[in-house]
């Protein structure tokens, strides 16, 4: 048997079009904002895109492939520390889905981007775009939001991008891992078995439900500001 010749599903299709699409939206959004105007139409369509992928992978991971499952990688202090001492314990599967490093990573993104749309719901440029709930809110409150949204919120998320982008030409150049083609192919070969996620018809049709309910949600929220 050669070192790695078991293929695992590690990301199922909910997961992997979750994290193409989202890379979508946060780019187009970034550019569209960089050029105001009649782009910021396009602005608010990518970033209520944005709130329906983020709720919908909120709830992904809770009920979504194991693999993707926030308990899957939420690890402890010390699991950390072990992995980066090079000591991680047999069937703790580190490399298979993300890594403690990783996960960082990955919670610090979604946050970031949690609150980026979030504080844009409330915004105001003061010249022709505010956001749907700006009237829930006082005007100080939503300059303060807006600030966020529009400075340190926006470079805050180049930075991890262009650190998450850094971290897999770190893996694929000196590791020699390949981190983009499993979330194209959605398998990776181990040299030892890993468990699986489930992603069947059954699953997709539930991510499906789940991703136009929360487009719905999004859309609601949207009409609020009509």
């Amino acid at each position: 048997m050669n070192e790695a010749s078991i293929a695992v599903r590690v990301w199922d299709l909910p997961t992997r079009s979750f994290h193409w699409l989202l890379a979508l939206c946060v780019v187009a959004s970034i550019v569209s904002a960089q050029l105001g105007g009649n782009a910021m139409v396009w602005h608010f369509r990518f970033g209520y895109g944005a709130f329906s992928l983020l709720a919908f992978r909120l709830l992904w991971g809770v009920v979504g492939g194991h693999w993707s499952r926030f308990a899957t990688f939420a690890y402890a202090p010390a699991t950390t520390l072990r992995y980066l001492r090079g000591h991680s314990r047999e069937g703790e599967f580190h490399d298979v889905g993300h890594s403690p490093l990783g996960a960082f990573s990955v919670f610090g993104l979604i946050a970031l981007l949690v609150a980026q749309v979030g504080t844009g719901l409330f915004a105001d440029d003061e010249i022709a775009s505010t956001g749907p709930l700006v009237r829930f809110v006082s005007e100080a409150t939503s300059h303060a939001l807006s600030r966020w949204h529009r400075g340190p919120g926006q470079w805050l998320i180049v930075a991890l991008v262009a650190l998450h982008v850094g971290a897999i030409l770190y893996y694929r150049l000196l590791k020699k891992r390949d981190l983009v083609r499993p979330m194209l192919t959605g398998d990776k070969r181990l040299a030892v078995a890993a468990p699986p996620s489930v992603d069947n018809a059954r699953s997709r049709t539930l991510a499906l439900a789940l991703l136009l309910a929360c487009a719905g949600v999004a859309a609601w929220v949207a009409s609020l500001g009509s």
